[in-house]
């Protein structure tokens, strides 16, 4: 047992009970699946991930599963084979084993350790006191001043890193990271000088001082989303991590009868996307209590994030973590193929509008290639668009710069980070910045591009070797930057190899067009990272993908940003449209007699390999 097993307390386990003592165990998964999902209705017998459902939304169900009294985690969500597995594995909430809470305090509160992407944040450099997202939502028609107060007190008191202080600035607030122990303190036992992120206790930030309030009576459905753009520009320049204010709103009202707007605007080291969609539901639940009468309070928050940042400290220096240091170092080796090696952050160029390009796939694509395309392989959405993302790579470099590793594209991968990396872990109700940072290299050869482009067997087989490369990281490669930024020994030497090219972030799918109460308001981008003039990028090239559900079906909207010193417009423009052109083959693949099949990390025999499977599949083919 290593260290961080014995200091961690048991949330989630048993399985037994089946979801003891509430009446409807598969019932009541099935409603919250389908209300996720955005579907009408979800049968028992089928699978979440059939149904196109993901690792961030899984979260959600998770989160969603509790107050309804069942206990589920994220894996399971992910690999039950039918909702009804799901709830027969359910536990009851308060059922004595996993998933009750801990048997001891969790830390909260104080100084604690800084996390990896803290510490990333920190070595970017540039204006990051005002690096935030934002989020806009339509608002009850009488939504006053008094009950924006209150849901938004609410929400201070519940989430404890929305009240994080970072003196120094945000900047500072991974200094020193490799060096702290659990608690935030170095090597030396003492707190170390400079900046150390905490958290102070319920109370001690008052909402009242957070909100503007803006009178919009006599602005246009049209001219709304201008009116609230412009205040939140406002309220971002307002952010000061190191006075304690990582959270600025807006509250826009339209007058009794109408619904108005209610914009959020969190430093980045406070929320992520994940904690959106955490913080959405807790407005409707806070809304719900305020309408009857109640005091708001959302529901209790099982791990702490500070907690959590402890629990990371431990696991960077453990012996499973040191193992993976080899492999992070293979992983980099340097590749001669423009967008298949490694650069230096010092010679990047800042964010500029400029350098931003947005392109999206209509519902005819984006609905087979997110829902049926995953299916194929027993895989997720990011295995489909980093095949995409890779052969478009292959297929852009220029004639002549192969080199030796002609078909390997190396590519930095942002992850949701609420793995669940050890016992006792329950982050579906937590709010702050988990993202992790990997690199991934894709060795695919030399495929058949025009057989790829056209949607023929390459695609597939590509797929295959995406998935499994995916499959084969540890825990969804949040050790790299645990080695990366939480390691003074193995740290310097990551360092050194240098960051990926090009980078990439799914950011999970999000429901458009609902003019419901609550619901994300038109002309306002979810989750994209926002800051003042003067960002460095974080790498030559960067795609943010995230899929809308609208009226019309499921849209893919991806955004390109480049570094002018790095590429020109045309080249990334180029890249863009060949990795929608893979997408788009990928779609057309799913119609194919005989796509579908398995992979090496589907079966338990081990060494078995992708040819093997290929010919036993095909054997029993002949067979039946």
């Amino acid at each position: 047992m290593t260290d961080l097993d014995r200091n961690t307390t048991t949330l989630v386990g048993g399985g037994a009970d089946g979801g003891a003592g509430v009446p409807d165990p598969a019932g009541t998964l099935c409603a919250l699946i389908a209300d996720v999902l955005g579907l009408a209705a979800v049968d028992p017998g089928q699978s979440f991930t059939g149904l196109g459902g993901d690792s961030i939304q899984a979260i959600q169900v998770v989160s969603r599963a509790r107050p309804a009294g069942l206990l589920v985690t994220t894996r399971e969500v992910l690999r039950s084979e039918t909702v009804a597995a799901l709830a027969a594995g359910a536990r009851a909430v308060g059922h004595s084993g996993a998933g009750t809470g801990p048997a001891r305090p969790a830390r909260r509160f104080g100084p604690f350790a800084p996390t990896p992407i803290m510490a990333w944040l920190g070595e970017l450099g540039g204006p990051v006191d005002t690096y935030n997202q934002s989020l806009v939502l339509r608002t009850p028609a009488g939504f006053g001043a008094e009950d924006a107060v209150r849901v938004v007190q609410a929400l201070l008191d519940t989430h404890d890193i929305l009240r994080l202080r970072v003196p120094g600035g945000a900047g500072a607030a991974g200094a020193g990271a490799a060096g702290m122990d659990s608690a935030g303190t170095d090597s030396t036992g003492t707190e170390p000088a400079g900046a150390r992120p905490l958290v102070p206790p319920p109370g001690s930030v008052d909402a009242r001082a957070l909100i503007e309030h803006v009178e919009a009576g006599a602005a246009t459905d049209e001219e709304l989303p201008g009116l609230v753009t412009e205040r939140i520009r406002a309220a971002r320049r307002l952010l000061a991590p190191a006075e304690g204010i990582v959270l600025r709103a807006v509250r826009v009202d339209r007058g009794p009868a109408r619904q108005g707007r209610l914009a959020l605007v969190v430093h980045h080291l406070a929320v992520d996307g994940v904690s959106w969609r955490i913080l959405q539901d807790d407005l409707r639940s806070c809304w719900d209590a305020l309408a009857t009468g109640r005091a708001p309070g959302p529901a209790p928050v099982p791990t702490p994030f500070a907690h959590w940042a402890g629990l990371l400290r431990a696991d960077a220096t453990s012996g499973r973590r040191m193992a993976e240091a080899v492999r992070w170092t293979d992983t980099l080796r340097p590749a001669p193929e423009p967008l298949g090696g490694v650069c230096a952050l010092d010679r990047l160029d800042a964010e500029s509008a400029v350098n931003r390009h947005t392109r999206t796939l209509p519902p005819d694509v984006t609905g087979p290639l997110l829902t049926l395309a995953p299916g194929l392989v027993n895989g997720t959405v990011n295995d489909v668009l980093l095949t995409g993302l890779a052969l478009a790579v292959l297929a852009w470099r220029r004639p002549g710069t192969g080199g030796g590793d002609g078909g390997s594209v190396l590519v930095d991968i942002e992850g949701h980070g609420r793995e669940e990396i050890t016992d006792g872990v329950d982050l579906s109700r937590t709010v702050g910045w988990f993202t992790t940072m990997y690199p991934v290299r894709f060795d695919l050869g030399l495929p058949d591009l025009a057989d790829a482009r056209a949607g023929g067997p390459t695609v597939g087989a590509a797929l295959r070797q995406v998935k499994e490369t995916l499959r084969a990281i540890p825990d969804h490669g949040i050790g790299y930057g645990l080695l990366r930024h939480g390691n003074s020994r193995t740290g310097p030497g990551l360092a050194a190899l240098g960051i990926p090219e090009i980078g990439f972030n799914y950011l999970g799918r999000f429901p458009m067009g609902d003019t419901a109460d609550w619901a994300a308001a038109p002309g306002h981008d979810f989750a994209l990272d926002d800051a003042d003039e003067g960002l460095p990028m974080a790498h030559a090239v960067e795609v943010n993908a995230a899929a809308h559900e609208g009226p019309d079906g499921l849209t893919l909207s991806a955004t390109w940003t480049w570094a002018g010193n790095a590429y020109p417009a045309d080249r990334v423009r180029a890249l863009a449209d060949e990795w929608f052109a893979m997408l788009r083959a990928l779609a057309r693949h799913t119609a194919l007699p005989g796509a579908a099949g398995l992979t090496p990390s589907d079966v338990s025999l081990t060494g078995l390999s992708q040819a093997d499977l290929d010919a036993f599949e095909s054997q029993l083919g002949d067979l039946l």
